[in-house]
């Protein structure tokens, strides 16, 4: 068994395998299906999972980078590849959403025949198994709390996003008869800018994250509680944490009786780091300066 077995990550790759094979073919079924269906929502739709099965590709590769160990160019190791994957995630999500709105504007303006019935089935199960998929991805992504893998979670979602706006352009459509062909058009025009909205809302935590934006406070109290619980640690004056991919960096401050000697503060900091290096934190290292109360 490798490293990238043992590492959280296995499960997000596995996922993400999962995802992109799922996408491809329906890619193919929605293309084929919009097509002879004279639906343009639904091709649209097709390009939106093709999005998904380019980026979920990219989020693979990184999470293969992100976990590599630390080397001489790289000390901290790789993991800031996983917030740059979801921000490139995201780019590809507002990419295709401008092509939809693009050519929803194009095809509100051309003539064209009324979608098929059968169209509907299609985009029912589609919109089934896309937000199945938001679900499954989205728990994974939560559990190993990765940006990139939420991100790609949202994609799923925002490809069920586009999908129930072409449902409901099409019926529409259908109900209304001639002179509401484009019903479907506007409908993908709606699902792109939701799809932007949601693509922003990935893109702040994953460069609070690169920028090394303070994580939640709750994360920073309870390492601060931790070291408070080794017994010669008389306060925690400073604590910095930052993650980085996976895992947290932990930079510690922290106050002994000032008569101790040296090895003595040594031996309670390393302590302080066993600690938090056993937590349920996912801490990968701990840099504990001891100073005198």
């Amino acid at each position: 068994m490798n490293e990238l077995d043992l590492h959280p990550s296995a499960n997000a790759l596995r996922t993400t395998q999962i995802g992109i094979v799922i996408s491809i073919v329906l890619v193919f079924v929605k293309a084929i299906a919009g097509h002879i269906g004279h639906s343009y929502a639904l091709i649209a739709d097709a390009t939106e999972t093709g999005a998904d099965v380019l980026s979920s590709t990219l989020l693979f590769f990184a999470l293969r980078i992100a976990v590599r160990p630390p080397d001489a160019q790289h000390p901290y190791g790789h993991g800031k590849a996983e917030p740059i994957a979801a921000i490139v995630i995201s780019l590809f999500l507002i990419g295709a959403a401008f092509w939809i709105g693009f050519h929803a504007i194009e095809m509100i303006e051309t003539p064209h025949s009324l979608p098929q019935k059968f169209t509907l089935a299609i985009l029912l199960m589609v919109i089934v198994i896309k937000e199945v998929m938001f679900r499954y991805v989205l728990a994974i992504g939560k559990k190993l709390n990765s940006q990139a893998v939420i991100a790609d979670a949202y994609h799923h979602r925002s490809d069920a996003i586009t999908s129930i706006a072409a449902f409901i352009g099409i019926i529409v459509a259908l109900i209304a008869g001639k002179g509401y062909e484009g019903a479907d058009d506007w409908a993908a025009l709606l699902a792109a800018v939701l799809i932007i909205y949601n693509a922003i809302g990935i893109i702040r935590p994953a460069l609070g994250e690169i920028m090394d934006a303070a994580p939640p406070a709750e994360i920073n109290g309870h390492v601060r509680e931790l070291a408070a619980e080794v017994s010669d640690v008389k306060r925690v004056e400073k604590c910095f944490v930052r993650k980085m991919g996976f895992d947290y960096f932990v930079d510690l401050h922290i106050q002994v009786n000032g008569h101790l000697t040296v090895t003595q503060g040594h031996e309670i900091a390393h302590q302080v780091k066993d600690k938090l290096l056993h937590s349920t934190l996912s801490i990968k290292d701990a840099l504990i300066h001891v100073e005198p109360a």
